[in-house]
């Protein structure tokens, strides 16, 4: 390991790419250097300089080596709570060994003559910065179009890498302020009153009352896991939340599904919001002409929703990403659905450690929701102890999510799909229609379980105040000797939609 000050082998590299840079394009590498000298010479003079420079500036900032060193030892010095002068600097840089790479304490001298006025700190700062920043461009750009020539490197993962270093090259140089609680109070002031005033949920509609009067829809930045055992209803469960803010409220929307094809989640859609038995949308069973009819009137508002598709399988968690930012730059996505966790491909180096693979898909599911300030639901699968398990009425844990710990540290909300049925709890006909939601974690809020219907008929989960309105309106139109042909009720009347 370099001592302090001392020039590494990473920072040798960073500047012969600049120089290289430079002189293939006949400019020098943007640069302040009576700057540097400026900002130097007023820590050494004035100790509340020192104190306005170790926040704002980094050994980066300086693109002369001699100053980058001086700067190093000065950074050494405060560490070590050692007050900054011509002697502290000089013995400092003489212990690493750099002293006379700097010139000598004649050069600290002749520092300390070249400041301006300390009063100008904060602008010579500002001027580094700006400086570092198209310095940090500039070696972006020229990664980014190394790697552009290289054939190896796949495009999706060249996107992904370009826009990182760009934002990275931003971000590395801008700091937040710190705030004072007053403005904070202020700001959440603000969003309350408007919240008061607001008609509607501050979050992405899940279509179903129950759950969004706990949530108040699904939150910007949040992770949200979605889980149960195989064939239980997660998939439709999540196309249904996604149909509901897409059609109902004309929210983009994007599903990844790593498991299904388009076309099987597209018949999946139809069947739900056409209200035909899923036998007839398969093909198994022939449409009637006047079926026909009601299939395309129904798939009006479906077919010219905001609706993303994507079904990739086996993506990258980097390809996501970038696939992500897209969408919602590009089409104003909403809420992202990931269909499922476990079939995402990790980075390469964790391949043969799946739990620690499993942990790394699930930190970059919660970075990009963060980065992107929307909220994506993941599906997930449970461990077969959650069936297994003896004494807990079959219902599933939050150490029940398969294969990482991490997918429970990282979601800010899980959310399990139980059907008593499903574990062999219950032959009773219509206990196997009887389903609960369970809102096992949430970071922000109340849990609870919510019991619902499904009919698998109708390929349906429906909340239980719908399930009694239906009852008692299929009674009263049957006492009325209604039409055998009986309307099919709207999408809405039904709430979300159960897997096949």
């Amino acid at each position: 390991m370099p001592a302090a000050g001392s020039k590494s082998p990473r920072r040798k590299s960073r500047e012969a790419d600049l120089d290289n840079i430079g002189l293939e394009m006949g400019n020098k590498p943007p640069q302040a250097l009576d700057v540097e000298e400026a900002v130097l010479g007023a820590m050494l003079l004035e100790p509340s300089c020192v104190d306005q420079a170790m926040e704002e500036l980094s050994a980066s900032c300086f693109y002369d080596q001699k100053h980058r060193m001086i700067f190093e030892a000065m950074s050494a010095l405060v560490i070590e709570h050692t007050s900054i002068d011509i002697i502290t600097v000089s013995n400092k840089l003489k212990s690493s060994g750099n002293l006379e790479a700097v010139g000598g304490a004649s050069a600290l001298a002749g520092l300390s003559e070249r400041v301006g006025s300390a009063a100008h700190m904060e602008y010579y700062v500002k001027i580094l910065k700006q400086k570092t920043i198209q310095r940090d461009l500039i070696s972006a750009s020229y990664d980014i179009l190394r790697d552009a020539y290289d054939e190896s490197v796949p495009v999706d993962d060249l996107i992904d890498k370009a826009q990182t270093k760009v934002y990275d090259a931003i971000q590395s140089n801008v700091r937040k302020e710190v705030q004072d609680i007053g403005s904070i109070i202020n700001e959440a002031m603000g969003d309350i009153q408007e919240q008061q005033t607001s008609v509607g949920l501050s979050g992405v509609p899940s279509g179903f009352v129950s759950i969004d009067r706990i949530t108040n829809g699904w939150q910007r930045s949040d992770l949200i896991i979605l889980a149960a055992r195989p064939s239980v209803g997660k998939t439709a469960f999540a196309l249904n939340l996604a149909r509901n803010a897409a059609v109902d409220h004309h929210m983009p929307v994007a599903v990844f599904s790593l498991e299904m094809s388009a076309s099987q989640l597209v018949k999946r859609l139809m069947t739900s919001e056409s209200g035909l038995s899923a036998d007839k949308i398969k093909g198994s069973v022939k449409l009637e002409p006047h079926e026909w009819e009601q299939l395309e009137f129904k798939l009006r508002s479906l077919s010219k929703a905001p609706f993303y598709i994507d079904d990739t399988p086996g993506m990258q968690i980097m390809e996501f990403r970038t696939k992500a930012k897209n969408l919602v730059k590009n089409k104003g996505v909403r809420l992202i659905v990931v269909d499922y966790l476990q079939l995402m491909q990790g980075p390469v180096e964790l391949k043969a450690l799946r739990e620690q693979e499993v942990a790394a898909i699930s930190r970059t599911l919660k970075a990009t929701a963060k980065e992107l300030n929307i909220p994506i639901i993941a599906l997930s699968q449970l461990s077969r102890q959650a069936v297994t398990r003896a004494g807990s009425s079959g219902k599933p844990l939050l150490s029940d999510l398969r294969e990482s710990g991490s997918i429970e540290q990282d979601a800010d909300m899980v959310i399990f799909i139980h059907r008593p049925d499903y574990v062999g709890l219950s032959d009773n006909i219509e206990d196997r229609e009887k389903t609960q939601i369970i809102i096992a974690k949430h970071r922000n809020g109340e849990t609870r379980d919510i019991d619902m219907i499904f009919k698998s008929e109708q390929i349906r989960f429906i909340e239980m105040d719908d399930a009694l309105d239906m009852r008692a309106t299929r009674t009263v139109q049957s006492a009325m000797n209604s039409d055998p042909y009986e309307p099919v009720p709207s999408y809405g009347d039904f709430g979300p939609v159960s897997e096949f």
